[in-house]
């Protein structure tokens, strides 16, 4: 990572390594310095806890087909992306 701020796309790229705990501490460091002044990248790092911790509940099988279909569409949209 450069020296300069991180952007919020930069933010958002890096999440899961921060989340998984997988950031060298002057980059964690960077990133919650971020954090602290972005509400949305803020938002952003919550809802992806929040979808974390409830998935964590939800089985295959609980999930409708007709859900299913463009949950697995956007992902492989974003995976495209």
């Amino acid at each position: 990572m450069s020296v300069e701020e991180l952007s919020c796309q930069e933010v958002v790229e890096l999440l899961g390594d921060y989340l998984e705990g997988a950031m060298a501490p002057e980059d964690r460091e960077r990133l919650e310095e971020h954090l602290a002044e972005c509400d949305d990248c803020g938002a952003y790092l919550e809802q992806l806890r929040t979808t974390i911790r409830l998935s964590g509940r939800l089985s295959e099988e609980a999930v409708s087909p007709a859900a299913m279909a463009p949950l697995l569409e956007a992902f492989r949209a974003w995976r495209r992306g």
